[in-house]
């Protein structure tokens, strides 16, 4: 009895190991599935959230509703098209490079979507302040909407001695140095043509400096200039050293000494012509490299760019008188005794041809002067009104 109790004892030990063991496998499968699940339900809730923040992703934002009325939908379709053809900020950060890219763009439609008055741009290349605001001034007094003006001045230039009433002041554009005779010159030039390009009511392009006077009313110039078939912009061959002599031969066979013109700076252009000039990656790099010097580039780089792109739409001529009879490097100045009735009304009586057809010609061959000094402006101020009929 004894023995077979004691043969009984490994009996119930090996169970209770075999019931031990079996607990703890059951339990560690329990352990392992349930992690195993978790996981699976993890992975497949990530796997949604994946899903949904992609879908969400790829959603195009909800538009806005339409318009509730056609008032509604014309107003924000002018605000549109405002938004577009608004010229920025005469004083606009924008490099020359980005200044010329923007100006030079040209709708394809050449119809405007919208009536609209077409104005003059009056550009002053200036050193400091336009001498003689008070008579331009007077010239533009009562015509508003029909012009802009636009002034390039030295950097250096503070505008401390610029009426704050003239319509001149705050017209500066962002400027840099220029130099008599360089190439600068020509820069500032496409420079005051892009920022007036800007404005798509702009439609004829005037040069002046500050030396320049009105020689008729705002009236007569501007019907003058709208009504032109032909651009203004003085080419000429001269076969002198201050004509051919300045070509430089580096510059073939880009240009050709056959093609070299000389001609006065002062320019008038049309939209079309001013565009070309500020787009021109052809012939203005040869002039920045190679006219340099005795070659003095704003009397040879638009005469001859005109004459080989554009012969046909140019008159030859300038609208700006100036007095070079007394030779030299700068033309006849004029000072306060200068400036008498015979004396204007012989510069406003020039016969010249007007338009292609050389039967029409006018009386009026110079639109401006130069070149004045500033003693003479309160004899302009006193003749403007008489002469050149300015508004009183």
């Amino acid at each position: 009895m004894k023995n077979q109790t004691q043969n009984n004892i490994p009996k119930q030990f090996v169970n209770l190991l075999s019931y031990i063991l079996f607990f703890a496998f059951g339990l560690t499968l329990g352990i392992i599935l349930t992690f195993h699940l978790r996981n699976i339900s993890l992975n497949f809730q990530l796997t949604q959230f994946s899903l949904t923040s992609n879908t969400q992703s790829l959603t195009p934002p909800s538009l806005p509703s339409p318009p509730q009325s056609d008032i509604e939908n014309e107003r924000k379709l002018q605000s549109g098209l405002e938004e577009y053809i608004r010229p920025p900020s005469v004083m606009h950060g924008m490099s020359d490079d980005e200044l010329l890219w923007r100006a030079s763009m040209v709708p394809k439609i050449h119809e405007f979507p919208r009536p609209y008055v077409p104005k003059i741009a009056f550009m002053f290349l200036t050193r400091q302040s336009v001498t003689f605001a008070p008579l331009w001034d007077l010239f533009f007094k009562g015509n508003e909407g029909l012009y802009s003006i636009y002034v390039h001045s030295d950097p250096s230039f503070n505008g401390s001695s610029e009426s704050k009433n003239s319509v001149i002041t705050g017209r500066r554009i962002p400027s840099k140095k220029v130099e008599w005779g360089k190439v600068n010159m020509i820069e500032a030039e496409r420079r005051l043509l892009a920022n007036a390009l800007l404005d798509f009511s702009n439609q004829r392009f005037i040069l002046l400096s500050e030396s320049c006077i009105p020689l008729f009313n705002f009236s007569t110039i501007y019907s003058y200039l709208m009504n032109s078939t032909e651009n203004y912009v003085e080419a000429y061959d001269l076969a002198a050293p201050v004509g051919r002599g300045r070509y430089n031969h580096q510059m073939y066979p880009t240009i050709s000494i056959k093609q070299w013109r000389k001609g006065s700076q002062w320019f008038e252009m049309d939209r079309d012509l001013a565009i070309e000039v500020i787009s021109d990656t052809t012939y203005f790099p040869v002039f920045q490299k190679y006219c340099k010097g005795s070659c003095y580039a704003d009397e040879h780089y638009l005469p001859t760019f005109v004459n080989i792109k554009f012969p046909e739409r140019n008159s030859e001529r300038t609208v700006t008188w100036v007095n070079w009879t007394r030779g030299g490097p700068h033309p006849v100045r004029y000072i306060r005794t200068d400036v008498t009735e015979q004396f204007l009304n012989k510069l406003r009586n020039e016969e010249c041809r007007y338009n292609e057809n050389t039967s029409n010609t006018t009386n009026a061959c110079f639109l401006f002067a130069r070149k004045f000094l500033p003693n003479a402006l309160d004899r302009l101020l006193r003749f403007a009104p008489k002469i050149m009929h300015f508004n009183p």
